[in-house]
């Protein structure tokens, strides 16, 4: 049989439509591989939006915690000056023997400042009969002591306080320097 033979315009047309159309494959791969690189950087920015915000929430809740501890050591410090004074005054009663309803009713009114402090997690520093620590006691002198050996709190002029873990005002002490013999002996 003879091959059908075919008009020039056949001829030309399929020649046109050979060159004009590319190969299918071809333009199902080029459509693929834009789409799965968007869809990759689309999830790659969305994990790192999510990162970013959960780093974000991470700083503001520690940002407002922070505040929330240096607002209360700022209170707290300007109270203690007043908790002093209060101790001070009950002490200087007891000394005075004033009246006993009164006397309670002042440690009554101690006691509740005192309930206060715990619930906002200040522990006061008993200084007295402890090894001297810079971190914790602020020494105002050393004196000889036939009670204490050297380098021991011997009195206490003003307590420390501490806020949770953090020292917030250290204990201002008088340092035994050991017994009055040892001192003169070393000079």
């Amino acid at each position: 049989m003879a091959k059908k033979d075919k008009t020039p315009e056949e001829e030309i047309g399929e020649e046109v439509a050979e060159e004009a159309l590319p190969d299918t494959e071809t333009i199902e791969e080029e459509m693929v591989e834009p789409a799965e690189e968007e869809d990759e950087s689309l999830r790659d920015q969305f994990v790192r939006l999510q990162a970013d915000f959960a780093n974000f929430r991470n700083r503001t809740q520690r940002e407002r915690l922070e505040l929330y501890q240096r607002a209360n050591e700022d209170l707290l410090l300007e109270i203690l000056p007043v908790l002093d004074h209060y101790e001070l005054g009950l002490q200087t009663a007891e000394q005075q023997e004033t009246d006993p309803a009164v006397l309670d009713g002042f440690k009554l009114v101690y006691d509740q400042f005192q309930n206060v402090l715990d619930k906002f997690n200040l522990k006061p520093i008993d200084a007295v009969g402890e090894q001297f620590d810079p971190h914790r006691h602020e020494a105002l002198t050393h004196m000889p002591s036939d009670e204490y050996p050297a380098e021991v709190c011997s009195n206490q002029i003003r307590r420390g306080y501490l806020f949770g873990d953090k020292l917030l005002r250290p204990a201002q002490v008088v340092v035994s320097s050991g017994p009055p013999e040892a001192a003169g002996n070393g000079e």
